[in-house]
């Protein structure tokens, strides 16, 4: 199965959004959550995520 870049469902602060990055790259998401906020622009490039990843599958 090919790996793709969804919102988190287990390492979510707010909507999942730095956990699913982490997952995808296989970091940490505390490094991502950092990254995020030494971004000049984080808060508009947060929104745009928020709105444009989907959320993880389901497990059963």
């Amino acid at each position: 199965m090919k790996n793709k870049l969804t919102k988190s469902r287990t390492d979510k602060l707010v909507s999942g959004v730095c956990g699913g990055i982490a997952e995808y790259f296989g970091i940490s998401s505390l490094g991502v959550r950092l990254i995020f906020l030494l971004l000049p622009a984080n808060v508009f490039i947060y929104l745009i995520l928020v709105n444009t990843m989907h959320d993880s599958p389901r497990l059963l």
